[in-house]
């Protein structure tokens, strides 16, 4: 999201890295944005193709897919330049339309994650009325929250230039032209990250637990059952573990989502309070350790869903070209 520049006479400087460092960087950067790409992508087609993924849970991670395959395809290509170079090429507009971007689809993560947590919810500790709860209606107020309110708060905030409000001298102390930093205030950097991060991710850590909470006991409850009701009982228990499993597995992905942004997000709100001490070399280290999370959403699909590994084969040896391929079972029903 940021990188303050170096500067001389007020103008940016190229970085100092020698050629063999930068060559480095960005080798790894790039591989790191191909393999946000690719596997989002893989994930998008998956979930768009076979009509057994058309589940309210599949089409909330095929629209945060959507929101990793963005940051990956648009975002990082420009913040890997900047990063390396420590110069902005792309002019003041663009600045702000990539970081306004850069922030609505982090931000836009973590909403379609609280959904996601929502969604678990109802199907692991009430699944007879989750159909009800949980329809195609309900899942297009969710994503359509999850991009609208990000967007809202990301241009809002950059182009009211609403996160220099109280931090206006430091801005003017160390702008550069030629640089494409964010700045935040006191005020501000609370707030984004309030917002943003600790409000929806403590929601999340209280719905995961509840849910936990509720499958393990329901799990003493289905080893508890009669001979008499078994044959019943284990096609309850089939639906249960898939149920289960699906909302471990989700967990497993918002664990990574915490681990990668929490960094970042602390020293959004703390940094201002400390006199903006904290170099900018390593907060934008933080942005890219942040970006690892749409890298690894794919990656973590790749190793728990059996669907996945299956519709991935087949779109790499071109099956899903043929007649009907979308109607082939991943999965047993």
């Amino acid at each position: 999201m940021q990188l303050c520049c170096e500067s001389v006479n007020g103008s940016c400087i190229r970085s100092s890295w020698s050629n063999s460092v930068r060559i480095s960087m960005y080798i790894f950067m790039v591989c790191i944005i191909l393999a946000t790409v690719v596997g989002n992508l893989t994930v998008i087609i998956s979930i768009s193709h076979f009509k057994q993924l058309h589940t309210p849970t599949n089409f909330l991670i095929l629209s945060m897919a959507t929101v990793d395959f963005l940051l990956g395809f648009f975002i990082m290509p420009c913040s890997m330049v900047r990063s390396v170079e420590h110069c902005w090429y792309f002019g003041e507009f663009f600045c702000k339309i990539h970081t306004s971007t850069d922030i609505m689809l982090s931000t836009a993560s973590i909403f379609h994650l609280s959904f996601i947590s929502i969604d678990r919810y109802y199907a692991v500790c009430d699944p007879l009325r989750y159909k009800s709860k949980i329809n195609t209606f309900v899942i297009v107020v969710m994503v359509l929250i999850s991009w609208m309110i990000p967007a809202a708060f990301a241009f809002g905030m950059i182009f009211l230039d609403l996160n220099l409000r109280g931090a206006e001298k430091i801005y003017n102390h160390v702008h550069c032209a030629g640089g494409c930093f964010l700045i935040f205030s006191e005020i501000s950097g609370i707030v984004a990250s309030v917002v943003s991060f600790y409000i929806p991710g403590f929601v999340m850590l209280c719905i995961y637990r509840k849910i936990y909470s509720v499958a393990k006991r329901q799990a003493r409850s289905i080893d508890a059952i009669s001979k008499k009701k078994m044959q019943f009982e284990m096609k309850h228990h089939i639906s249960f573990c898939r149920e289960r499993k699906a909302a471990k597995t989700l967990g497993i992905i918002m664990g990574v989502f915490l681990i990668c942004w929490t960094p970042f997000f602390f020293f959004t709100a703390t940094n201002p309070f400390m006199n903006y001490v904290i170099p900018p070399v390593l907060i934008d280290a933080l942005v890219w350790f942040g970006y690892l999370n749409s890298t690894l959403n794919p990656i973590v699909y790749a190793f728990f869903y059996m669907w996945f590994r299956r519709a991935l084969k087949i779109i790499l040896f071109g099956k899903v070209f043929q007649q009907d391929s979308s109607r082939t079972h991943l999965f047993s029903d």
